[in-house]
């Protein structure tokens, strides 16, 4: 097959409309669904791509939980090798980590259990604070027996990374590179955040492009094949992407190795934010997508509208050429960009206001003083709290590129502060005559999202935070109230 990404196919010669395709984009930013990039693959050929400017085919995107997948198939390789079996005891590779009375839940739980997240465990057993967190799956106390229950638990996937580590003496994906990464054109520079203790966070931690996501879960839907060549083990691949266990009561259809079950005989890569490979083998097509929809009520719709918009309209044939529907899709694809928040882009109060600063009350965000200052289609928030003086700027009626100015977040490994400003795009919009919104994305290593409204009424001003990130922007959350100095 060589590499799938060099062979585009109309959308008609394989079986799916391009009014469908339209419609369904179309439909994303009606809603405003924060959406990075799209990939439709069908009889292993690209049937549309685009991305969400400034992202791109070859920018590096967070996958977050994707990563166990990728994990699941280091584990299957291993298996392959014969250096470790599914009824293996996790705790035998692992003598440094164990307490001096292991529970014998703990004790019990093999390679599948943890695989199958049917842990003894209720919930992750590490927090961001802990300095190692395969410790904590053996130390922390279980609540019932592994092998029984699904719990979606992310440490099991770090102790699986670390199994696989600690067996193969280098980081997984490096592992992986030779007998498969390398073989379907993953990206060399791909790479992990690593855990406190120093190994890949495969629960979450892969930072790939769109293009890797889905050549491997498109070696998945082919049985673990790349054109004629075998890039993973056969009987272990469709294991792992058949139900090995049920979690139907938390309203999914099934999971297995790290890979869940989807309705219509498909299996999925699930990543928090909407990072999703959608694998439909008895249709032989493949939808995969990078977005950040953490806190958006409209995010964990993007299957629903993928299936409504484009998978009922599924060909089993090749469809008659539709070269106005084309022409309207591959322009609608090179106008696609980051939305900003909407609004106007002036109100009375604005002038009034510009460049005034603001003594705040005490408020959870430490924020003591602030201003806004406005010139044309940008402007610059200016805000002292316990880091110092700060500035970010931000487009008025566009998205503006640039860094956040928080500098105590995580960089490469967890735990680590370098020290740095994420990079991020920030728009603001007048909602009414007396209210500014602003939205600030993180797009960065890590992502995540900041909305913040600013009212203002005579000398007085009310600011109301809200953050959606996991781990950081924690100081940007509530209200504050001041008025002019």
């Amino acid at each position: 097959m060589g590499n799938v990404f060099s062979e585009v196919s109309s959308p008609e010669s394989l079986g799916i409309p391009s009014g469908a395709i339209l419609n369904f984009l179309q439909r994303i930013d009606a809603e405003r669904i924060g959406m990075h990039g799209f990939l439709l693959v069908r009889r292993n050929r690209i049937a549309a791509e685009g991305y969400w400017a400034p992202w791109s085919a070859e920018r590096k995107h967070r996958m977050y939980s994707v990563s166990k997948s990728f994990v699941a198939l280091a584990v299957g390789m291993m298996i392959d090798e014969g250096r470790l079996t599914l009824d293996d005891r996790v705790a035998d590779y692992f003598p440094d980590k164990l307490p001096e009375k292991l529970h014998p839940w703990l004790a019990a739980s093999t390679v599948r259990d943890l695989l199958t997240m049917a842990t003894a465990h209720s919930s992750t057993s590490y927090t961001r604070d802990d300095p190692d967190w395969v410790w904590t799956f053996f130390n922390r106390t279980p609540s019932h027996p592994p092998g029984t229950i699904f719990s979606y638990d992310t440490a099991a996937t770090v102790v699986l990374t670390a199994t696989v580590e600690r067996l193969a003496g280098l980081p997984f994906l490096d592992y992986m590179r030779p007998a498969f990464l390398n073989r379907i054109g993953f990206s060399p520079d791909a790479w992990c955040v690593r855990t406190p203790e120093g190994g890949s966070w495969g629960g979450s931690g892969v930072i790939c492009t769109l293009r890797d996501m889905a050549s491997v879960a498109l070696a998945c839907m082919n049985g673990g094949l790349w054109g004629d060549e075998r890039v993973l083990p056969a009987a272990y691949v469709r294991a792992a992407t058949a139900k090995q266990i049920d979690n139907t009561i938390r309203g999914n259809s099934g999971y297995g190795y790290q890979i869940w079950r989807e309705p219509e005989n498909g299996f999925s890569f699930r990543g928090m934010g909407s990072q999703y490979a959608l694998c439909f083998p008895d249709r032989d097509f493949l939808f995969a997508c990078i977005a950040d929809t953490q806190g958006a009520p409209a995010g964990s719709t993007i299957p629903d509208v993928m299936r409504e918009e484009l998978y009922t309209h599924l060909s089993d044939g090749p469809l008659p050429e539709d070269p106005h529907a084309q022409t309207a899709l591959r322009e609608k694809i090179e106008r696609l960009a980051v939305l900003p928040i909407p609004g106007k882009s002036d109100a009375g109060v604005a002038s009034e206001v510009s460049g005034v600063w603001y003594a705040l009350e005490e408020n959870p965000m430490g924020i003591t003083r602030m201003r806004l200052s406005f010139l044309g289609d940008r402007g610059t928030w200016e805000y002292s709290n316990d880091q110092g003086d700060n500035v970010l700027h931000f487009g008025i009626g566009r998205v503006l590129p640039g860094t956040f100015p928080q500098r105590n977040y995580f960089g490469e490994q967890i735990g680590s502060i370098p020290g740095i400003e994420y990079e991020c795009m920030a728009s603001a919009a007048w909602v009414d005559e007396q209210t500014l919104n602003m939205e600030i994305y993180i797009t960065d290593a890590y992502l995540g999202g900041l909305r913040i409204s600013f009212a203002f009424k005579g000398e007085e001003i009310g600011v109301f935070m809200t953050k959606q990130a996991e781990w950081f922007l924690d100081e940007y959350n509530g209200f504050a109230g001041g008025k002019r100095l």
